[in-house]
């Protein structure tokens, strides 16, 4: 007889005893539909936003308008990309998103080709200021008649952000 065979006769041979995970299976199955329906579903939208670039030249000489709503901590501004058009100072603390609607629906009035604008942030202002700003900038509801739904009307759905100068 081998060595092994005669340590396996005195110390006694013992087999190592099975894991027994049925306790960890019935957990789970109770706990993975307990977290699937407990769990918040959020609805996540992408918007797709361009860059500026100041590269590349087209051989046309027509004026280039450009709208840039500019977001600063005292308000907002509106301007041409050369100059401030106009100034919206804050109103009890809040921003007049009302009126950047009413002059953004004149502005498209005045040139209904005119797709796109730029906001520009500065910084420290809250990220669902930028978020309302991009809303109003890109479409704004218009009361309708009596008994008919809202209206969206769209302005400027091409959005390029930026810092603020």
């Amino acid at each position: 007889m081998s060595r092994r065979q005669q340590y396996r006769r005195r110390r006694g041979f013992r087999e190592n005893p099975e894991l027994d995970i049925t306790t960890f299976l019935n957990l789970m199955v109770v706990l993975v539909p307990f977290l699937l329906i407990s769990a918040v579903f959020s609805r996540v939208t992408i918007l797709e936003l361009s860059v500026p670039t100041g590269a590349g030249g087209s051989g046309t000489l027509k004026p280039n308008f450009t709208i840039e709503v500019v977001v600063r901590k005292a308000g907002l501004e509106l301007s041409n990309g050369a100059q401030v058009v106009a100034a919206l100072p804050k109103v009890d603390e809040q921003y007049d998103f009302d009126k950047l609607s009413q002059m953004l629906i004149r502005l498209k009035d005045d040139y209904p080709q005119k797709d796109d604008a730029t906001v520009l942030m500065e910084p420290d202002i809250e990220y669902d200021t930028l978020i309302q700003v991009m809303d109003r900038v890109r479409e704004v509801e218009v009361p309708a008649e009596e008994g008919a739904e809202v209206q969206k009307l769209q302005l400027f759905p091409l959005i390029s952000i930026g810092d603020a100068p």
